[in-house]
């Protein structure tokens, strides 16, 4: 499987609480390269149409919060 991570980070809670380990990137194992995630080792290769919808929420997120210009 091809792929490029573009994200790689263990993700904190703000109180402390909790943590898991998160991996996003683009895969190209099946004929139609998507999105993949991993979360605390388990990996899932999106079919576009969920990628597409995933990729939408957080960029709606991130401007939502002003992180996006």
């Amino acid at each position: 499987m091809a792929t490029t991570m573009y994200f790689e980070e263990t993700i904190r809670d703000q109180g402390g609480k909790a943590t898991f380990d998160l991996e996003l990137g683009r895969s190209s194992f099946y004929l139609e390269h998507s999105v993949y995630l991993t979360v605390d080792g388990k990996t899932v290769i999106m079919d576009r149409a969920t990628a597409k919808r995933f990729v939408e929420a957080v960029v709606d997120v991130g401007r939502y919060h002003g992180m996006i210009d």
